[in-house]
């Protein structure tokens, strides 16, 4: 059931976003697989991005909406398609779509790349669709103030219409939030099946996100918390930068914490990490069907608590 704890959280989550409302599941991936279909069915449009995480194709699948998918961070790609989707309709009908809704990560995490906020939000205008952002790797990593890739590009929390995020990366704990407008989150809470028969949150969990987002926020009466995500952005173009000198090719945004280093050979993935556990080094090797197959990598996360001396190691390793 909701406790106070929960309500505490959801008011502190839409108060550190700068939106009306917000509503935290127990589950992360269920953040999304379990919303979307809550929001969008049959009749309805979805435009994903192809390297989108499982959760959300998931949750695309389960909708039952028509799903098209664009290139990579190509606004041509997927304007192209909201220009079709507005001009043709549903297919055989002709009709008018009941809704498009444009499905995007704020950092994408086997590519490190950052969405291209600021040109999507135009496009979404332009075109009249809604957008869905799933900030899980950004949110408390990017930005001034740790608030995700909306603050990173300067823009409004109005902009997105769907702000979703995961406590499992920065916060520490585990469990997701969808937030907006007040209406949006209310029909959520009688609609969304992760609402309505999973179980809440832990109260420990709650308590743990709680106490991290106010050490972010200052409110525990510190600068700890603005002073890790900076120290972050310190450790983080440091890092790209050292592999990028020593030849290696990086992927991604050199403001995202989530370096992945190619390794090509998909033989390959298995003896590099056990080389590197034998240096006490822990390193997430991803190879097909996460990665095309001849794209296999490893994937470095930079924290704010590793020195110049624990990167420089893994570097020279």
């Amino acid at each position: 059931g909701t406790l106070d704890k929960h309500v505490e959280l959801e008011k502190l989550v839409a108060t550190f976003l700068g939106v009306e409302d917000a509503m935290v599941f127990g589950m992360g991936f269920a953040t999304n697989s379990m919303n979307i279909p809550a929001l969008v069915g049959k009749g309805c449009l979805i435009l994903s991005d192809e390297l989108n995480h499982t959760s959300l194709v998931l949750g695309a699948r389960l909708s039952g909406a028509t799903i098209r998918i664009f290139k990579h961070n190509n606004m041509q790609s997927l304007e192209k398609l909201l220009r079709d989707a507005v001009i043709y309709g549903q297919p055989r009908s002709r009709r008018a779509w009941r809704k498009i809704i444009i499905l995007v990560e704020g950092i994408y995490s086997m590519e490190g790349s950052i969405v291209r906020l600021p040109e999507i939000v135009s496009l979404k205008k332009k075109y009249k669709a809604y957008l869905y952002l799933d900030e899980a790797h950004s949110i408390g990593a990017v930005g001034a103030t740790g608030r995700g890739v909306v603050e990173y590009f300067g823009m409004s929390p109005d902009d997105v219409d769907v702000l979703m995020g995961t406590f499992t990366k920065s916060f520490g704990a585990a469990g997701g939030y969808i937030a907006g407008k007040k209406d949006l989150v209310d029909f959520l809470r009688t609609h969304s099946h992760s609402a309505v028969y999973a179980t809440s949150m832990c109260p420990p969990v709650a308590e743990q996100i709680i106490r991290a987002m106010k050490c972010l926020m200052g409110l525990d009466g510190t600068t700890q918390g603005l002073q890790r995500v900076r120290q972050l952005g310190k450790n983080t173009r440091y890092f790209r930068r050292r592999l990028h000198e020593m030849g290696f090719i990086i992927y991604g945004n050199d403001d995202s914490p989530v370096v992945p280093l190619l390794l090509y050979m998909p033989g390959k993935i298995g003896a590099f990490a056990r080389r590197m556990l034998e240096k006490n080094i822990g390193v997430v090797v991803v190879g097909f069907p996460a990665t095309p197959i001849t794209e296999s990598r490893a994937r470095f996360c930079v924290s704010a608590a590793h020195t110049r001396e624990m990167l420089d190691t893994v570097s020279t390793a």
